[in-house]
């Protein structure tokens, strides 16, 4: 199983368009030991050819372009993408569906929660349908393991996480189990397994059996500071109320990590203002000091 991280930062990418922080003006200055990242996405293929898609970014074109695997190799068109999978409704995790449409129709995974969303609140799906009909849609459900007929021997389960829905949501403020989900990417010939969860606000006892049994965790780390946004200067919201667990603390991400030994660590959604992007920072340097990993655009695991 090879996993292709096509973008590794949170909504608005590294650095954002908008934002003057320390990172995104250090890193457009030169001054800054980092690397630009756009908005997180992940491929899967077990060879390589076919793949299935992990959100689709509203970097998505660009991701592509960077990807040679992915890219048309038969026929006048052509792609690699075989599926893609929703993970939330999130506009950062959606809005490259609109990008792909030439592609239509596309086959698409989602929960019930998701595919109401985006039928309704920010509906991309319903807009979609004058190409091709817009989307195959295949319904997913928490704790039932499902596969994708193009993506040979990986076993996929969605894993229910604790979340809001999208400020658009029709159950906004109504939480349903399918709102958000992390999944576990088993490769059953080898016997190899991702835990895949970008939008991590805890990790609940439920969640435990599944990361043990992962050999690689590709989990949040969208904040270092639960007050991370306030410090820097951007914004009042707690880490936590937006669904991300921070990295430090006696309760953060870091220590939450340590009970699982057996597992290869990286941290993905990393946010504009997160003082791990620069290489040179002490918060880098105490990750390091974990094992634990920041991810990249254009990194590869194979398991």
């Amino acid at each position: 199983m090879k996993i292709r991280i096509l973008g590794s930062a949170a909504g608005g990418g590294f650095p954002q368009w908008n934002c003057n922080c320390r990172n995104c003006a250090g890193l457009r200055a030169g001054t800054l030991k980092a690397q630009p990242r756009s908005q997180s996405s992940i491929a899967v293929s077990t060879d390589e050819r076919h793949w299935v898609v992990f959100n689709t970014s509203p970097d998505i074109r660009a991701q592509l372009e960077a990807f040679p695997a992915i890219q048309p190799k038969q026929g006048l068109r052509d792609t690699g993408i075989a599926a893609i999978v929703f993970m939330d409704s999130q506009i950062d995790h959606t809005t490259g569906l609109l990008m792909l449409r030439e592609g239509c129709p596309h086959e698409i995974y989602c929960t019930d929660c998701v595919y109401e969303d985006l039928s309704s609140g920010f509906p991309i799906f319903t807009m979609l349908k004058a190409w091709n009909g817009g989307i195959n849609r295949h319904p997913i459900y928490t704790g039932e393991p499902f596969s994708i007929p193009a993506i040979h021997n990986l076993l996929i389960t969605p894993i229910f996480l604790t979340s809001k829905a999208p400020p658009y949501s029709p159950h906004r403020n109504n939480p349903q189990p399918g709102d958000n989900i992390g999944v576990l990417l088993s490769n059953q010939s080898t016997g190899q397994h991702l835990f895949y969860a970008p939008g991590l606000g805890a990790i609940e006892p439920h969640l435990i059996p599944f990361m043990q049994k992962a050999h690689c965790l590709l989990v949040d780390g969208t904040f270092w500071s639960e007050d991370e946004m306030a410090l820097t200067g951007v914004g009042t919201k707690l880490a936590r109320t937006m669904g991300h667990l921070p990295q430090s603390g006696d309760d953060g991400m870091i220590r939450a990590l340590k009970q699982f030994p057996q597992a290869r660590k990286i941290l993905i959604h990393i946010n504009n203002t997160n003082p791990i992007l620069d290489e040179e920072s002490w918060q880098r340097q105490v990750l390091n000091d974990e094992g634990i990993e920041v991810a990249f655009d254009g990194m590869e695991i194979t398991l």
